[in-house]
């Protein structure tokens, strides 16, 4: 197991590239702390498995360096740098048998034969394919050759890493769940460094410990599942994570707070100051679909908006409303009582976040 850090790490697959807009990854620096479960979430093109392959060795970056323990390994193969990565889909040898598959990186490394039955078998149990080790692999479902082919990076004593690309993309929905649960498992039993790509939320969430939201080619935030819920640092992380995701309006600064068409929102001093400190593009205000406080009757500090659709979600309710021009979206509970053409809502101060550029902006305590 190794910590894996990237120093002044940046990508182009162009031969001179001229600007930003020409890097997979922009320069950036990272770590991922030995025996960490980590997920790499972000859409599809954002460099996600771009920096994955940097760090298993299958791509050479353009500069910066890969560090595994502190040492430099931008020179070392895949083989040398004892990684593991499983990917979209199931690499198996169809032909040999599921024990012969597990078996495989073990023989090759020189085990006795003892040790090699030994350690396939712990492995097997764990993932559940005891029952099917002398079945050939071509004759498995998807799911079951996807945990063969997890099965040959755990089985190794000295991988440093274990990298996984999209590996449920493949899996019938209603295993997912059950594959991720498995993975997480197995982190907390062995330890293994584990960096887990995926652009669903839920996978990430569920997996990781520690989730590395990917935009444009750089990590925008890195932190718990609910530090990106509750925080978000960059005005993506807010839309992205969350369903539906952060209700985000563009504002203007005004004498004690911000404001959008007729709209006023009341800020506290210290956030007029950092405000009015930048020469800001563009001020927006966040907040989440679950944060908007809905009354049912109107008082001073209340807004009025116009309702403008509902999705009735069972357990839940998606209400939009349309407030001095600009639509949001609230969360309700299923015993709330639904506005008919008017709602009357709050911001708490707790949860409205103030954005320039795209980055959150945050004043000392």
């Amino acid at each position: 197991m190794a910590e894996i850090r990237l120093q002044q790490l940046a990508h182009s697959y162009l031969k001179v590239p001229t600007g930003d807009d020409d890097y997979a990854i922009r320069e950036m620096n990272h770590v991922w702390e030995q025996g960490g479960a980590y997920a790499l979430l972000g859409p599809s093109g954002c460099g996600k498995s771009t920096l994955l392959n940097i760090i298993s060795g299958l791509l050479s970056p353009s500069r910066g360096k890969v560090l595994f323990d502190g040492k430099e390994v931008n020179e070392l193969t895949p083989e040398k740098r004892n990684i593991a990565q499983v990917f979209q889909f199931p690499v198996v040898y169809d032909t040999m048998t599921v024990f012969d598959n597990l078996a495989f990186p073990l023989r090759n490394q020189g085990l006795s034969e003892a040790r090699v039955q030994s350690k396939v078998k712990e492995i097997a149990e764990v993932l559940e394919l005891s029952a099917m080790l002398h079945k050939k692999a071509r004759n498995l479902s998807a799911d079951e050759k996807q945990k063969v082919s997890m099965g040959r990076g755990l089985v190794r004593d000295d991988v440093s890493a274990i990298l996984f690309d999209e590996p449920l993309t493949v899996i019938d929905p209603h295993l997912k769940w059950k594959l991720r649960r498995k993975l997480k498992q197995i982190h907390e039993q062995f330890n293994i460094t584990m960096v887990y790509v995926t652009h669903d939320q839920l996978e990430a969430s569920t997996f990781a410990d520690k989730i590395a939201v990917m935009y444009g080619g750089q990590i925008v935030q890195f932190g718990t599942p609910r530090e990106l819920f509750e925080r978000p640092r960059h005005t993506f992380v807010g839309y992205f994570i969350g369903s539906p995701g952060m209700n985000l309006i563009d504002v203007a600064p005004q004498p004690g707070g911000v404001g959008f068409a007729s709209v006023h929102l009341p800020l506290p001093e210290a956030m007029q100051q950092r405000i009015a400190e930048g020469n800001w593009r563009r001020l927006q205000v966040g907040i989440r679909p679950e944060f908007v406080h809905v009354w049912d009757e109107p008082f001073d500090e209340t807004l009025v908006a116009r309702r403008v659709d509902l999705e009735d979600l069972g357990t839940y309710k998606i209400m939009t409303l349309e407030l001095g021009g600009a639509f949001l979206k609230v969360r309700l509970p299923e015993d709330k009582a639904v506005p008919a053409e008017q709602a009357f809502i709050s911001f708490p101060a707790q949860w409205l976040m103030v954005y320039a550029d795209d980055y959150l902006l945050e004043v000392a305590p």
